[in-house]
């Protein structure tokens, strides 16, 4: 007798409906991203008269140029990166501290400031003490505004505080016994040990910090302080006109782009360097906690 391992129609129906709608959940999710990259390298003037889906109909790098010969953007992406890269390592070393101090089971009152601190996550002071607190702190108009107020986040202490905890107490028992403090146990014994949940972490707060505008709106007046997300707030806002006429750096040819296609061109710069960023991190999520760092 030989085994046969035929399926029924029911069950080829069913992979067959189950990939098909994989397929379309990929292309609604992906096909937005890919109308803004095509029509950012598409002729601002002839993407006007639409029917491009697919790929550039009249290809042009005009967008571009527009976007980089502006002086405001490039001042913006600096202040972008480095308010990103000091904001991420700001606030993974202060926000795993912290919970650092949580995970112990000896910290007097531990319940008590969890539960204050669930209760920040539901209750909030709102926009006007917001800014009062900001303003009597003296950050408006200033660098830290984009810093300190998001020094700290409850819901990534949660995160670290979970993971501190799973640490087996080998590892910190062997520390004290070598005469390690609760500083050395905890920046070259419990960080090392943790990557994967500050990379995670590390990546949540740098999209945020990347993608983050309302700040520089509200808490911002000088434009030379103002992120690169809120520089495409503006152009979104106050591009009134449907043509905008740029001279290009070093050449004699005044070239003509849209309003429209100046926004997609700024929105494709100011959204690679983040996609870039992710698989750079990703490879920290799959990682064990643990691996060869403990036996017994």
């Amino acid at each position: 007798m030989f085994l046969t391992n035929r399926r029924t129609k029911g069950e080829v129906a069913f992979d067959f409906l189950n990939n098909f709608g994989m397929l379309l959940i990929c292309f609604v999710t992906l096909y937005p991203i890919w109308y803004v990259l095509i029509n950012s390298f598409n002729d601002g003037q002839d993407a006007m008269l639409g029917g491009i889906y697919w790929w550039p109909r009249v290809f042009s790098l005009e967008n571009f140029e527009a976007v980089f010969n502006n002086p405001g953007i490039m001042t913006a992406m600096w202040l972008t990166v480095a308010k990103t890269l000091l904001g991420v390592v700001a606030h993974v070393f202060f926000t795993a501290m912290v919970a650092y101090a949580f995970s112990r089971k000896e910290l007097i009152g531990g319940k008590f400031y969890i539960l204050m601190g669930t209760i920040t996550m539901i209750f909030s002071g709102g926009l006007i003490p917001t800014y009062l607190l900001i303003r009597d702190l003296h950050l408006l108009d200033t660098f830290l505004v984009y810093i300190i107020p998001v020094l700290f986040s409850f819901f990534d202490l949660i995160i670290f505080m979970t993971f501190f905890r799973e640490i087996p107490d080998g590892l910190e028992e062997a520390g004290r016994i070598d005469g390690a403090s609760d500083w050395t146990i905890f920046l070259r014994i419990v960080l090392p040990v943790s990557m994967p949940v500050l990379a995670t972490i590390a990546l949540f707060h740098g999209v945020y910090q990347w993608n983050d505008y309302f700040a520089g709106i509200i808490f911002v007046n000088q434009e030379s302080l103002q992120p690169v997300q809120t520089f495409l707030y503006r152009v979104v806002a106050q591009s009134s006109s449907n043509i905008m006429t740029t001279a290009l750096q070093g050449s004699a040819v005044t070239k003509t782009v849209t309003s429209q296609s100046v926004k997609l061109a700024t929105m494709v710069v100011t959204t690679l360097p983040i996609v870039f960023a992710y698989p750079f991190l990703q490879r920290y999520f799959v990682k064990g906690m643990m691996i060869g760092s403990i036996k017994g």
